[in-house]
This record gives C-alpha cells, sequence and structure tokens, in this order.
C-alpha cells in the first residue's frame, strides 16, 4: 500500500486535518497491557503525586502515538511514515474525573524533500500546553 497523497498536489504549508485524541484512566490501563509498560505513574494516582507529579500521566510512547495519527490519516498509509521523532516537554496528566485529558494535534508540510517525500511537523497540546516539542515526521508520498 503507498500513500494516498501525491507529492506533486502537496505545497509546503499544507494544513493537515486537525484532530483531538481523548485520554482516560481506562485508556492508559489498556495502554499499559498492550505495551508492557506497568509504571504506576500512569495508573496509580497515590504513587504518581509521591514522586512529585500532580497526578497521573500518559506514557510518552502513547502521546507519540496519538499524534502520529494525523499523519497516517492523511497519507491513508502508516507505512508512509519513513522518520518520526519528538521532544517530550510537558506530560499529559489524566485526572480521574471521568473526563480525563484531550491531546490536540495539528499539523502542517513544512519541507518538500527528494524522492517524493515530505516533512511534516505537528504540534500536540493538552490542557493549553504544548506536550511534544520538535515533532516531525519524514512522509514518503505517491
Amino acid at each position: 500500500m503507498t500513500a494516498q497523497i501525491s507529492w506533486d498536489e502537496v505545497e509546503v504549508g499544507t494544513e493537515l486535518p486537525a484532530r483531538s485524541f481523548p485520554v482516560t484512566r481506562a485508556t492508559l490501563v489498556q495502554y499499559a497491557g498492550a505495551s508492557g509498560d506497568f509504571n504506576p505513574i500512569h495508573w496509580n494516582e497515590a504513587f504518581a503525586k509521591a514522586v512529585g507529579l500532580s497526578d497521573v500521566i500518559a506514557h510518552g510512547m502513547f502521546t507519540m502515538a496519538e499524534a502520529i495519527r494525523v499523519v497516517t490519516d492523511w497519507t491513508g498509509d502508516p507505512g508512509a511514515v519513513a522518520e518520526y521523532g519528538v521532544r517530550f516537554t510537558k506530560p499529559v496528566v489524566v485526572p480521574n474525573d471521568g473526563q480525563g485529558a484531550v491531546i490536540e494535534v495539528t499539523g502542517k508540510v513544512a519541507a518538500k524533500l527528494d524522492d517524493r517525500k515530505v516533512r511534516v511537523d505537528l504540534v500536540a497540546t493538552s490542557a493549553g500546553q504544548k506536550v511534544l516539542g520538535m515533532s516531525r515526521a519524514v512522509v514518503q508520498l505517491s
């Protein structure tokens, strides 16, 4: 399968459709089971507070995975992502209030590269704070 987006039709500055991803404590427990990361800062409020956090926080890799969904949804092919990296700037705090948290993600084509690739810069925020920095993906287009 290849990306459904054509390199010839994409311009620098093209905005990808924004997405919002809800995160609850149940989501974090499910992710812990799938990833094998059962660190109690991701599910035990008392433990998280005992180590200096304000509350339970989402797994960094979970936050990173949710952000790249903006790109994979846009391309129609997860395999089109050739490179992806982020810096973790703030944790996603997930309160146990029945609503949890929301990760808001936007993306924009920042550069057209050789070999029909583009660089997409992503911005991920939660509770009004940027949670990922230098979030960039190189994507192979058709």
